[in-house]
């Protein structure tokens, strides 16, 4: 991942949802979870903790609510602010951050 090429436009990511995002890399490239908070913005790996499944119930398609998502696949729901996960079967463990910045309407990995 490089700074200089954007991930997505800040307002691609619902206010309420989440957004999938692939990012190339030399190993094939791996999927990210990105939520909005207002203009702040986080990313968590699409990849469960529990078993290593994605979170999305359809490609690119999440179960967002109360500022919670939850695994489409066992239940495990993670708070969208740090990824904790609050109830389920990975109760206590969290998602994989990856450091991101908004700048004038864009979303970067840092």
């Amino acid at each position: 991942m490089t700074a200089s090429v954007p991930l997505c436009r800040l307002d691609e990511i619902p206010a309420d949802g989440a957004l999938s995002v692939h990012v190339d890399s030399a190993t094939g490239g791996f999927d990210l979870i990105l939520m909005r908070e207002g203009e702040r913005v986080v990313a968590y790996h699409n990849e469960c903790p529990h078993q290593g499944r994605r979170l999305d119930y359809a490609p690119g398609r999440f179960l967002v609510r109360d500022q919670h998502i939850t695994c489409a696949v066992h239940g495990a729901t993670f708070r969208s602010g740090d990824g904790y996960c609050v109830s389920g079967p990975c109760c206590g463990s969290s998602l994989a951050t990856v450091a991101v910045h908004v700048s004038d309407g864009l979303v970067y990995a840092r």
